[in-house]
């Protein structure tokens, strides 16, 4: 599906009275914007909130098209003759989300030769290749915070129906079935449990925090850089310096890293033997963290009671992605659902608003918020894609 405007518009200067400051008149230069988002059907047409969808487009649609600009919208993101690859040629912003991702190769960045900021509507932009961005000296920006609140429930909630054993629960029900004992035979409390996160940052704390009520036997966690004193004395938190002696302490491991080079296939058949027998796993940061073989595994063989997230290694999963159907020995421990946790009404609303706001100073040549940009000029401007 790809939605333009009906009517054609100048290519040529316009005027626009938007961003007057001391001047009479800003000249706006008319800009090609291509966004990527996720369709939303019937659902979008009902609910106008969907503004991460094609149908309501951030919301930005009339906005954009009164200063003259162009705006593509669509789903249409695979292959050369894809909506997205088409207009990428000359398009000079382009928006994606993490839902539906566009994915921009070195070899799409080549060929996108007029191509001067992305923009993630959302968090995270490891869709993008970040390298060839910072040689072509591309911006790569991002509504830092948007959706950090919204992820962190999903992993707390998430940690809850592994540990509760709730979907073979749901299913019983569902099946018109009640032997309880089938299903408590698998469930647990968090009370008393160890959880750590890997990645202490903007989400991973505030899942520490979340997890304090529980009561449980120790929170932990493991990053590359320690949390500052008051944080990690609000949270009880200890930090664990090697990887496998963090995994072989919790049982329950929540990811919450970026994906960059040192982080893909963090969590691979050599790890997961140094986790606890029948540990659970939470995974809400990037699918391609996690070795997606290896974690069916695990999960067929016991080594993992049960895996959940809602993040894949491609997005949409292909129908035989074998998280869809992986089960314990019990017949329970799968706990997937799309790439929807960051992308609740609430959060729609934030990263919508701050794409907005991202494009507005880049069309005022004004400074990003300094969070919000990943790359620039050639360089890194964030230390969460690794320390580089």
């Amino acid at each position: 599906m790809v939605l333009t405007a009906q009517t054609a518009r100048p290519h040529k200067p316009t005027f626009s009275t938007h961003h007057l400051t001391s001047l009479p008149y800003t000249l706006c230069i008319m800009v090609k914007v291509l966004a990527i988002l996720y369709r939303g059907g019937e659902a979008a047409t009902q609910e106008p909130r969907l503004l991460g969808t094609v149908e309501n487009q951030l919301g930005i649609r009339e906005w954009l098209e009164s200063q003259g600009h162009e705006f593509i919208v669509s789903d249409d993101k695979e292959g050369p003759d894809s909506v997205f690859q088409k207009n990428l040629v000359d398009a000079e912003v382009l928006i994606t989300t993490p839902f539906h991702p566009g994915y921009l190769t070195a070899d799409l960045i080549k060929k996108a030769k007029n191509l001067k900021i992305c923009i993630t509507a959302g968090v995270g932009s490891d869709h993008i290749d970040l390298n060839a961005a910072n040689e072509r000296g591309i911006t790569v920006a991002e509504v830092s915070g948007s959706n950090v609140v919204s992820v962190a429930e999903h992993v707390v909630m998430s940690i809850l129906l592994l540990v509760r054993n709730f979907v073979p629960a749901h299913e019983m029900i569902e099946r018109g079935d009640w032997q309880v004992s089938d299903v408590a035979r698998n469930a647990y409390d968090v009370e008393g449990k160890v959880v750590g996160t890997i990645g202490a940052g903007r989400i991973g704390f505030r899942v520490l925090q979340r997890l304090v009520p529980f009561n449980t036997k120790e929170l932990l966690y493991f990053d590359y850089a320690p949390l500052p004193e008051h944080a990690a004395k609000e949270v009880k938190a200890r930090r664990v310096e090697d990887l496998k002696e963090f995994v072989s302490q919790c049982d329950v491991v929540a990811v919450n890293c970026p994906l960059h080079e040192g982080t893909r296939g963090l969590v691979n058949a050599e790890l997961l033997k140094h986790f606890k027998k029948g540990a659970w796993l939470v995974n809400t940061a990037r699918g391609a963290i996690c070795d997606k073989d290896a974690v069916a595994a695990a999960v067929k063989s016991g080594q993992l009671n049960g895996y959940a997230g809602d993040v894949w290694n491609v997005q949409p999963a292909p129908k035989d992605h074998p998280w869809r159907t992986m089960k314990n020995p019990l017949g329970g421990g799968n706990g997937m659902v799309p790439h929807y946790s960051g992308t609740t009404l609430d959060a729609q609303a934030r990263y919508a608003a701050g794409t907005k706001s991202i494009l507005e100073n880049y069309f005022k040549s004004s400074p990003q918020e300094p969070q919000n940009i990943i790359v620039e000029g050639g360089k890194y401007a964030t230390k969460a894609y690794g320390q580089r």
